[in-house]
């Protein structure tokens, strides 16, 4: 049975860091990729970013580049994201989800649809 379990929300001042955790279960990460999506109140989920299965390349939205970085630790089956920088804007809940594909095109992030979804992790920017 595949699960994700999301980790490591919480509140946070403007200009911190957070690092949060997607343990994967039910499949290995070298048969799936993860990937992250946000979704603040009132507004549409978005894709945040994403580690491919095959290789390991990441990939980010423009939204979060230079700020987030995504790593995976085969070893423990679980996906990183780690945030710096945050801002007010990045307040939402996170989600981790398995990724059949992803990438860029012509410059901008693209994702397919996932199949299977975390519960979620609430980040809050605030001071």
């Amino acid at each position: 049975q595949v699960q994700l379990v999301e980790s490591g929300g919480g509140l946070v001042q403007p200009g911190g860091s957070l690092r949060l955790s997607c343990a994967a279960s039910g499949f290995t990460l070298d048969y799936a990729g993860i990937a992250w999506f946000r979704q603040a109140p009132g507004k549409e989920r978005e894709g945040v970013s994403c580690i491919r299965s095959s290789d390991g390349s990441t990939y980010y939205a423009d939204s979060v580049k230079g700020r987030f970085t995504l790593s995976r630790d085969n070893a423990n089956n679980t996906v990183y994201l780690q945030m710096h920088s945050l801002k007010p804007e990045d307040t939402a809940v996170y989600y981790c989800a398995t990724s059949s594909g992803c990438g860029y095109y012509s410059g901008t992030y693209y994702y397919f649809p996932p199949d299977y979804w975390g519960q979620g992790t609430q980040v809050t920017v605030s001071s």
